[in-house]
């Protein structure tokens, strides 16, 4: 793989910050989807790591190429998932860009159930014949199998895995150094709670304000912060129930809702 340059600080990209409808969902009218504060503007759920060693990309969402267009991002040097589901996956065929601009296949980060996922999918990038395919045609893809509570390094960073439950879905958070990336989330296994502690950020699900089968509510989501107390927290995954301005006006000190562009530095 080509060689690249230092990027200097480390910084997280909220590339989306919406649940899997998005926000505005369509043919809904609420004030929410109608509100003209781009902040309400919620692309499916992603962010991008700016590393020491290039940009690395958690989750392709059905608006990756949208999300990275906007950003002006022009290469993502390897992709980490949380899981399968569409919101978080369907984007991966314009992956195909990056192999020319990084001299090599996309290195991705996933557990088990995902690569046998993404091999279905995008079926058309590992048949017999996907080598013959002309250079840019189908996605160029090295799995890197990854398990919860196993770190491993990519790009310069140190990355722990942990494990989370989706309702009965069972995905990946993300520790990255003294933040987290916990998207997707409606119980915290015992055994993830140690590798949580000592967090200056915390990025947490908050869908509703009501309970959800596979989602925490702004409620439980509050509580996990409260519980774990970072320096500082931010709510994504974020639903139409939630309007920007209204909610983050209600919220604790060192609490804050995610928006699409947001970037923080860690």
């Amino acid at each position: 793989m080509a060689e690249r340059e230092t990027m200097g600080p480390r910084s997280l990209l909220f590339l989306g910050s919406g649940t899997s409808t998005g926000v505005p969902v369509i043919g809904c009218h609420c004030a929410v989807c109608r509100s003209q504060d781009p902040r309400n503007n919620r692309t499916r759920p992603s962010v991008l790591l700016r590393l020491p060693g290039g940009n690395l990309l958690v989750d392709t969402t059905p608006e990756m190429r949208i999300q990275l267009l906007r950003e002006r991002v022009e290469k993502v040097h390897a992709i980490c998932f949380t899981h399968h589901h569409a919101d978080h996956l369907f984007g991966l065929d314009d992956a195909r860009i990056f192999p020319k601009a990084i001299g090599g296949p996309v290195p991705v980060y996933c557990e088990e159930e995902t690569e046998t996922t993404i091999r279905t999918v995008f079926h058309y990038a590992f048949s017999d014949h996907a080598s013959r395919i002309p250079h840019g045609g189908v996605p160029q893809l090295q799995f890197e199998r990854i398990r919860p509570g196993e770190p491993f390094e990519v790009l310069g960073q140190r990355v722990l895995p942990l494990r989370l439950e989706h309702g009965r879905f069972h995905v990946l958070g993300f520790r990255f150094g003294d933040l987290a990336y916990c998207t997707d989330v409606v119980k915290i296994p015992e055994e993830s709670w140690s590798a949580l502690q000592g967090l200056d950020t915390l990025i947490l699900d908050a869908l509703r304000h009501t309970p959800h089968p596979t989602h925490f509510s702004l409620g439980q989501a509050l509580d996990v912060v409260e519980r774990l107390k970072p320096r500082r927290a931010f709510l994504t995954h974020l639903s139409h129930d939630l309007d920007h301005a209204a909610t983050e006006s209600s919220l604790p000190p060192g609490v804050a809702l995610a928006y699409d562009g947001l970037e923080l530095t860690f």
